[in-house]
């Protein structure tokens, strides 16, 4: 759940992931404009619900809005014709959607009324889970998110298959005296609820900025020439990462320099079968075992092509002048200057003491010998 002292912190609301830049914020403001206002809730949670009684709201207060039935409080996060953007943008068919409306701004009682259910949530959690399991019920409870009215929660839980959780809805609703809804979830929004770190050392990307999730398949890690390695692709949800989506497109546009098919090239050494690409770098890595056996040697892209087009016209050209004469860097870093008559001193000084050493023990031999 994450300590409260710290970014890893995802207990409540966190308006660092879930806050929208407003690109309107230096000019007028546009909140009368437009009855449509955006609330953002705890964890990953946002609904749209229209002003209509024109109250003076500004983004990041708390206010309390309409549910069917009862109410909940929310953080306002747009107004005006940012949050009508975003309403279009985000809502595929709006004639369908449920408006609710903004009840008032949140008052001191009502913050304080919410707080108390916030109060509520691990304990609630942590009991959810006991009953579940008494139950046998094969699902994890992983959050518990309660309404500001302190009248109702949501029971996020994953499940690989199908739960008949009726007697578990009953048990809840007599044990914890609210009303119950239950919402399953996947391991990526899980992860993204609990937090963590991924394996490059920073908090994760779907607990930190990123709320929506798009479908990852191994193709994407294909295409970048990337290790076929479960473990390395998988992240903390035991899902493929987010993040081999990030650069797919870049890899893309640079694959369309290179031909459909890397063939094997005919030299004068032999076949050069293709070993590995370097995209990006646009290089290529073949091998040619009769010249230089299983060692790969490296070629640009423009030379492939080259070698491609003579081949096609029957020509097998040398092989050494494709290949780059590797260059050696040297370390261009001054260190200073060393007097090698001084290296040449300390060389004899330690051969003098090795011979040093050695005698006391020959002669105490010598002695030995003369005694006996």
């Amino acid at each position: 759940m994450g300590c409260s002292g710290c970014s890893m912190n995802t207990d409540g609301d966190r308006p660092e992931m879930l806050g929208t830049y407003d690109w309107l914020k230096d000019l007028p403001d546009t909140a009368h404009l437009s009855d449509i206002v955006e609330v953002r809730f705890k964890g990953t949670h946002k609904e749209f619900y229209k002003n209509e009684d024109g109250l003076q709201l500004k983004i990041g207060e708390q206010v309390v809005v309409a549910t069917t039935p009862g109410h909940d409080v929310g953080t306002i996060s747009l107004v005006g014709r940012l949050a009508e953007k975003q309403f279009e943008r985000k809502i595929r068919k709006p004639e369908r959607y449920q408006w609710n409306k903004v009840y008032r701004k949140a008052t001191s009682a009502d913050k304080e009324k919410f707080e108390t259910a916030k109060g509520r949530e691990y304990a609630v959690m942590v009991r959810s889970r006991q009953i579940a399991n008494e139950l046998g019920l094969e699902m994890k409870i992983g959050d518990v998110e309660f309404r500001g009215d302190n009248a109702k929660a949501i029971f996020y839980y994953i499940a690989e298959g199908r739960v008949d959780f009726r007697e578990l809805i009953r048990r809840y609703a007599r044990e914890f005296h609210i009303k119950v809804e239950m919402k399953q979830i996947g391991a990526r929004q899980e992860a993204g609820r609990v937090g963590g770190i991924g394996s490059c050392g920073r908090e994760l990307c779907c607990s930190s900025w990123r709320t929506d999730f798009d479908s990852v398949t191994s193709d994407a890690a294909h295409q970048q020439g990337l290790s076929p390695n479960a473990e390395k692709m998988a992240g903390k949800c035991g899902k493929l990462k987010c993040c081999l989506m990030y650069e797919l497109d870049t890899y893309l546009e640079a694959q369309e320099d290179f031909p459909n098919e890397l063939l094997t090239l005919e030299t004068e050494k032999g076949l050069a079968r293709h070993f590995k690409t370097e995209i990006l770098n646009k290089k290529i890595w073949y091998t040619i075992h009769e010249a230089y056996g299983t060692k790969p040697i490296v070629l640009d892209l423009e030379d492939v092509k080259k070698i491609i087009q003579l081949n096609k016209r029957g020509k097998k050209p040398p092989i050494e002048k494709y290949l780059a004469i590797e260059e050696k860097v040297e370390n261009e870093m001054s260190v200073g200057s060393v007097n090698p008559d001084l290296m040449d001193e300390s060389k004899n000084k330690k051969r003098r003491k090795k011979k040093f050493s050695k005698r006391p023990h020959q002669n105490r031999r010598k002695n030995a010998n003369t005694k006996s």
